[in-house]
């Protein structure tokens, strides 16, 4: 949907890069090589390096400056501010492009390299900015240029927040592409004869849009869709390129993800009311006096999104943008964090604010899949978790099979395209044989040496009903409905409803009621009894007595308490509803619930109805499951 519009937020009044004290750069070694870069030259000294720089570029003054005068005349000074800036910039280019070397998995091989390229745009950016004159009027630098910089520092935060899942990096993102924007660094590019820098602009506006997503400023969205719109159809008259397609099917991505939400919140003025799913200071519902947990953290995620034709941008389908959310807290202003009086002595909130690492995987194929988890397994800490979320296509067995093992029970697609045998990529196999590009529920057995945490959305999740705990360790795994009424089927390319339920509980609950709107006063209203009832499934797992202690492991962390507790109220709603009448319409979990406890618990059952009272909606659910109270 299509958010109301209001001004975007104003960049701060200087453009520089907030470094000090946000990026912790791990000690410099000296001479260090640059990563994945087999240039001779990085195995020199500084000063080798910036005398060969000279003489490089020697040649290129010459032409840069033949507007400014005779060469004899100008000044050393000035000469070397161009020389200076060019050896900066290629630099910086150089560092940036070696990013693309880093493997994607890890936590620790990058931040050196991070580190090193902060600390060259730092200088770069400032650099610019002191000698702006001399390199107007000597180097002939261009705004679109200043605009490049700007926009590749946006870059380094966004992806120091992929690489760290901090979310105030996405703040300072924003900060910079906003600038860009707001002092219309790229609005000479149109007037040049190159497509190329045409297409750094809207690869700017493209980037733009998934920081402002990530952060649900929905009417900036709205307003960059617009001005991406005009500066598409501008640049596919003036060029007979062969991109066009691709980029009307970007602004056809991003219109279908902003309208993926089923359910409207209005103002009394009929505007939308932007929604946060991030967890909040009061999100979850906190532990009370006598309640017995366990002290696991979640440390680690893999998001994983195969779903044929779900809404996506940026190979981020819907149902990942949901969990991705889910698994994060709201981000805070980076230097008002650092900044802030006693931070220093309150040593406990930096660590209260971390988020868990995660992994986007975006159709991966199973060795890609693998991989990452090995990476994930392998540091994970000690007393911590690992989540693994499926969003994929169910696999389902072939032909009949003596045994009933992990792998005769099918489980969710990966990508098959890029797995090549012998030049041919394999689409058929013999029915005798098990699903290659399936993972298989025995798939995931080495890994429940650690405490795993496994959320499986698909047509086929009851195949991972089927583990068994070799080692001990504790195992929870939530598993969405195999099918849902026909009357919701349609909605499946706008992201699942089981997903849905644990990103947005209150959101799936007013679907599944056929509401498609609602004022802002009722949804406060109801938010606020939706976090009385959380705080009451709460109660009902920790004081179970039958209940499997693997929850009650992972109830200690934040995230994982509200994930259980917001499955529990899907299944109870599901199980009320008139509509969701097979048992298949139900989400399942291992180890079991104890039903009568939790997902039929009368006390729960009444205050759905309650909360069905309040949105005027009882008559969709039963009401002869409750107990007479």
């Amino acid at each position: 949907m299509v958010r109301g519009a209001r001004q975007p937020q104003q960049p701060r009044s200087r453009l520089a890069p907030r470094l000090t004290g946000t990026v912790e750069k791990p000690p410099r070694k000296r001479r260090s090589s640059i990563r994945g870069s087999g240039d001779s030259r990085y195995s020199q000294s500084q000063g080798e390096r910036y005398q060969h720089f000279t003489e490089k570029t020697e040649f290129a003054l010459k032409e840069i400056m033949s507007s400014g005068g005779a060469e004899d005349d100008i000044p050393q000074g000035e000469r070397k501010t161009v020389t200076d800036f060019c050896y900066l910039l290629d630099k910086s280019k150089q560092l940036f492009n070696g990013l693309r070397d880093l493997p994607q998995y890890g936590q620790k091989q990058w931040q050196s390299y991070f580190g090193r390229t902060f600390d060259v745009y730092t200088k770069l950016w400032k650099f610019q900015q002191q000698h702006r004159q001399v390199l107007d009027n000597r180097y002939g630098l261009k705004r679109w240029q200043i605009g490049e910089i700007a926009s590749k520092i946006g870059q380094l935060y966004y992806h120091y927040y992929l690489r760290t899942s901090e979310t105030s990096y996405l703040n300072e993102a924003f900060s910079f592409y906003s600038a860009i924007r707001q002092r219309s660094y790229y609005s000479q590019v149109n007037k040049e004869d190159r497509p190329e820098l045409v297409v750094k602009k809207l690869r700017y506006y493209a980037r733009f849009i998934v920081v402002c997503l990530l952060l649900n400023k929905m009417d900036v969205v709205k307003d960059l869709v617009k001005e991406l719109s005009d500066e598409i159809e501008d640049y596919t008259h003036r060029f007979n390129t062969e991109d066009q397609v691709e980029w009307n099917l970007v602004l056809q991505e991003v219109a279908a993800f902003i309208e993926a939400d089923p359910v409207m919140v209005l103002n009394d003025d009929n505007t939308i009311v932007i929604t946060s799913n991030r967890l909040a200071e009061t999100g979850a519902p906190l532990l009370e006096q006598g309640m017995i947990v366990g002290q696991l953290s979640l440390a680690d995620a893999l998001i994983i999104g195969n779903c044929n034709n779900q809404v996506k941008f940026s190979e981020l389908t819907v149902d990942m943008f949901r969990m991705l959310q889910a698994l994060e807290r709201e981000p805070m202003n980076l230097a008002s964090q650092m900044n802030k009086p006693g931070m220093q002595e309150s040593a406990d909130k930096p660590t209260r604010r971390e988020n868990p690492h995660k992994y986007l995987l975006y159709k991966p194929t199973f060795s890609q899949l693998y991989t990452f988890l090995a990476a994930s397994f392998k540091e994970l800490p000690a007393n911590s978790v690992l989540l693994i979320y499926l969003s994929a296509t169910g696999v389902f067995p072939t032909g009949r099979s003596d045994s009933e093992g992990p792998y005769d029970f099918g489980g969710v697609l990966t990508n098959s395209n890029r797995d090549i045998i012998n030049g041919d990529a394999i689409h058929k196999r013999n029915q005798s044989h098990k699903e290659m590009h399936c993972l298989h529920p025995g798939d995931l057995y080495p890994f429940t040496r650690k405490p795993l945490f496994i959320i499986v959305d698909s047509s086929n999740s009851v195949a991972y009903k089927n583990f068994t705990n070799l080692f001990g360790q504790p195992l929870v795994c939530l598993l969405s409905p195999t099918a849902y009424p026909k009357a919701l089927q349609d909605q499946s390319q706008r992201g699942s409803l089981f997903t849905l339920f644990l990103n947005n509980p209150l959101m799936a609950f007013l679907f599944v009621s056929g509401l498609s709107s609602m004022r802002r006063g009722l949804w406060e209203k109801c938010q606020e009894y939706l976090r009385k009832i959380n705080r009451d499934i709460a109660q009902l797992l920790t004081h179970s007595r039958s209940i499997d202690q693997a929850f009650l492991q992972f109830f200690g962390d934040e995230f994982l308490r509200l994930l259980l507790t917001r499955f529990i109220f899907c299944s109870a709603t599901m199980r009320m509803h008139k509509i969701f009448r097979e048992t298949r319409n139900y989400p399942e979990s291992y180890p079991q619930l104890p039903r009568d406890e939790t997902v039929e618990n009368p006390h729960l059952q009444k205050h759905i109805l309650e909360l069905a009272s309040i949105l005027d909606v009882r008559n969709v659910f039963f009401e002869n499951t409750i107990d007479d109270y």
